[in-house]
């Protein structure tokens, strides 16, 4: 992805000299309500080729100028370059991506063993990172109409990257909230898929058992020059006041929340959604999932216009731990349709019946799964009463 030179947004690189970093302070990002998006981001007729000369947006020139920097100066486990990247032939659309480094490199995932589990502060937490590893705070302008006050997110390095851009968002690291999807840190995820005038800037959530690797709270933002399959999947209401459906395609059926944008109908999403987590967690059901801008619901195709977010939360097996013999481990860009693979053998030879096996290995039992669908219609069906 192109960052422009010029951009003026020197505020966000760090000093030349190391021992300047940690008494630098951290840039504030401040935005407000003509920043974020609503309309006229669209996947150009030819993707990825005029990605490049898309037009970015205030957040994408800093995020993208200000992770460069990073990159450049080292605080990455690894150099990422250009991933080598396929459609994998099919009716599902899945782009798989080989990625060995983050394979190799990435960090051990913390001892879980539950989806409930509290924050340890001895275990690795987001206080503990190096001061270069901070590019922004995301400060939203107070005011902002119909919205209550949001608190600081912290915007990090991911330092094992699954592609460019790979940003983690953390809400005030020093509260030491576990991994637990609360309103705030939903609000700034689908605020930061807003900002953005990239088609491919998805967020997304793992909780525990779901393949979040830290408990300590967190959502992962990242480019992907790629459409993806839940962007325009066909799906089915499931409460007469269309605030529920059904992800009826694969990879996986996941539950669909959709907004055509900021105001109102975003805070009520917000709840809804959060609502829906937090009787998963409650009920010990790991889950993940994943913002983008999308179609609306009904009987829509891959090919459909981007008008709005959709938000879509999968239901799945606990799984504790990395599957190392495994092609790619199943958490939330893999239940949207993107995989990094870990090796090359596993790469070359990956067909979409494997992907398949892989990811419904992953999810609920069929009963479990009629209990939980039921379980959030009623959720829904009790706010409407």
């Amino acid at each position: 992805m192109a960052v422009p030179h010029g951009s003026n947004e020197t505020s966000y690189l760090l000093p030349p000299n190391k021992e300047d970093w940690e008494g630098q302070g951290i840039p504030d990002f401040i935005y407000g309500q003509k920043d974020l998006m609503q309309e006229g981001v669209q996947w150009p007729s030819n993707v990825p080729s005029f990605l490049d000369m898309l037009p970015l947006s205030r957040f994408d020139t800093v995020l993208c100028s200000a992770w460069k920097q990073r990159m450049e100066l080292g605080l990455f486990r690894y150099c990422l370059g250009e991933l080598q990247t396929e459609t994998l032939p099919g009716t599902v659309g899945f782009v798989a991506q080989l990625n060995v480094e983050r394979g190799v490199q990435r960090r051990p995932p913390q001892n879980i063993r539950s989806v409930r589990q509290p924050f340890d502060p001895e275990q690795f937490n987001f206080n503990k990172i190096r001061p270069g590893e901070v590019l922004f705070r995301l400060h939203r302008e107070p005011g902002l109409p119909d919205v209550l006050q949001q608190e600081d997110i912290l915007v990090l390095i991911n330092v094992s990257p699954l592609e460019w851009g790979h940003v983690l968002l953390v809400p005030e690291p020093a509260r030491g909230l576990p991994q637990r999807l609360l309103p705030g840190a939903l609000r700034a995820g689908l605020e930061a898929v807003l900002l953005s005038s990239h088609p491919g800037f998805r967020v997304g959530f793992n909780s525990l058992g779901g393949l979040a690797s830290v408990n300590h709270l967190h959502l992962h933002g990242y480019y992907l020059a790629h459409r993806l399959p839940v962007e325009g999947a066909p799906s089915e209401p499931l409460d007469p006041g269309g605030h529920l459906y059904l992800l009826q395609a694969v990879p996986a059926p996941g539950f669909l929340f959709y907004t055509s944008g900021p105001g109102p109908d975003l805070e009520a999403l917000i709840s809804r959604v959060c609502r829906a987590t937090n009787y998963l967690t409650d009920h010990e059901i790991a889950h993940n999932l994943f913002v983008t801008r999308g179609a609306p619901p009904g009987k829509t195709s891959p090919s459909s216009a981007l008008t709005g977010i959709r938000v879509i939360l999968w239901a799945r097996k606990s799984s504790f731990g990395i599957k190392e013999g495994e092609a790619f481990n199943v958490a939330l860009c893999e239940l949207a349709g993107h995989l990094p693979v870990k090796t090359f053998q596993d790469f070359s030879s990956l067909t979409e019946a494997a992907a398949l096996a892989l990811i419904q290995d992953c999810l609920l039992p069929h009963d479990q799964a009629e209990e939980v669908r039921a379980a959030l219609v009623a959720l829904v069906a009790q706010e409407e009463q």
